[in-house]
């Protein structure tokens, strides 16, 4: 495939994982403004982002593996498509249970997402810039969260709160278009899966790397689920802003994001070049990631709530590091022909972990606040590294002497 086709490619990856961080944050950034109309309590609100998170993880390795098999142009399709259906019924909610229901599908149509999103820039883009476009392809996920913010107080002002909703399911479809457009005039090879068979979940999960990632995504991935769903209510409660004070402010530790999302893939790829053995470029940077973490507790107690912002900026810096290079490290060790499924069961193990702090989240907040879920989540990415790095000791001498 020609250069510019791939890149093309690769930017609508980016888009379409700006789009699903925009669809599912428009909830976050209205929690406070429904759960008001809603009479919703903390721990009920919890239940409704648990329907989202049950969904999402268990299609985000069903996904992964339907990926695979239908390759990445329809498989990413039908889940841009389905997602954006379910962003437009959050408008019809009346209370809860409908609010609830529209998020469960939200996660159905989500889940394959980053699964095929990993897949395609493995598959398109040459190894010396691989880090690069799953940097890239992946980041735009902090993008779509930094729009949203913005967007969703400007389209409520407007609209209303359902036509923040309807908004966001419309640029869904435009984005459908674009995708089919783009891959016009392109080699069978590109558009369709290849016809080999893809490996199915035993033969992916018989893998102790894969399994290693797994574990470490349970340990790291509860600590962004709290930063995607919960921060602005906790702006809210604990600092007193406004919706619209939320909205000036939220974006800031998601742009950090974005912006280490692509740069520690091309850090990473410069390593790679310079001698560095892919893994250790990759954990490398990872440790440096694992670091950074720590800041969230300061968070917690910030004295205002621009330093807490500023704190919150610091661990979503370091998650741009540390989930560009853990998304690549996956790819390196499984190959594209199966990086779906790879990708799909870990985000899948997240997603579990995920499911069990959020309905945790809610009722530790309604009784102690968010001083215990800000300490537990500066330690979460200092362990799941070392589960990595314990892969290295687990290797035999002749897989070790390649990885180090």
């Amino acid at each position: 495939m020609p250069t510019h086709r791939a890149w093309i490619l690769v930017s609508l990856l980016f888009c379409a994982t700006a789009l699903s961080f925009l669809d599912r944050q428009v909830l976050s950034v209205l929690a406070p403004e429904l759960i008001r109309e809603f009479g919703m309590s903390n721990a009920a609100y919890s239940r409704v982002v648990f329907a989202f998170v049950l969904s999402y993880t268990v299609m985000f390795a069903l996904g992964g593996r339907l990926t695979d098999a239908l390759g990445t142009r329809l498989g990413l399709g039908l889940s841009v498509g389905v997602w954006s259906v379910a962003s437009m019924a959050h408008a019809l909610a009346r209370g809860p249970l409908v609010l609830g229901i529209s998020r469960f599908f939200l996660g159905v149509g989500e889940g394959p997402c980053f699964p095929a999103v990993t897949k395609g820039a493995l598959e398109w883009v040459p190894l010396e810039k691989r880090a690069l476009a799953v940097g890239f392809a992946n980041g735009g996920s902090a993008f779509g969260a930094v729009l949203a913010p913005p967007l969703t107080v400007w389209w409520t002002g407007l609209f209303g709160w359902r036509g923040a909703f309807l908004a966001t399911a419309g640029l869904g479809f435009l984005w459908l278009v674009a995708w089919y457009l783009a891959f016009r005039g392109l080699p069978q090879a590109v558009v369709s899966p290849s016809s080999q068979a893809s490996p199915g979940f035993r033969t992916v999960l018989a893998r102790g790397d894969v399994r290693r990632f797994m574990l470490a995504r349970f340990f790291f991935d509860p600590v962004f689920y709290f930063y995607m769903f919960w921060i602005p209510q906790y702006l809210s409660r604990e600092r007193g802003l406004s919706l619209t004070e939320i909205g000036n402010l939220i974006w800031i530790p998601f742009f950090a994001l974005g912006v280490t999302n692509i740069a520690a893939g091309r850090v990473s790829d410069l390593l790679v070049k310079r001698g560095y053995a892919p893994r250790r470029a990759r954990m490398v940077l990872m440790l440096v990631s694992a670091l950074m973490t720590p800041a969230s507790w300061f968070a917690a107690t910030a004295g205002s709530a621009g330093a807490a912002i500023a704190l919150m900026s610091v661990l979503m810096f370091a998650h741009g590091i540390w989930i560009a290079n853990y998304i690549t490290l996956i790819g390196d060790s499984v190959g594209a022909a199966e990086a779906g499924t790879a990708v799909g069961l870990t985000g899948a193990c997240g997603g579990i972990a995920g499911m069990l702090s959020n309905l945790v989240i809610g009722p530790v907040v309604d009784l102690s606040g968010f001083t215990p879920v800000f300490l537990v989540s500066a330690l979460l990415y200092p362990a799941a590294w070392l589960i990595l790095a314990a892969g290295r000791r687990a290797a035999t001498p002749a897989t070790a002497k390649g990885l180090a």
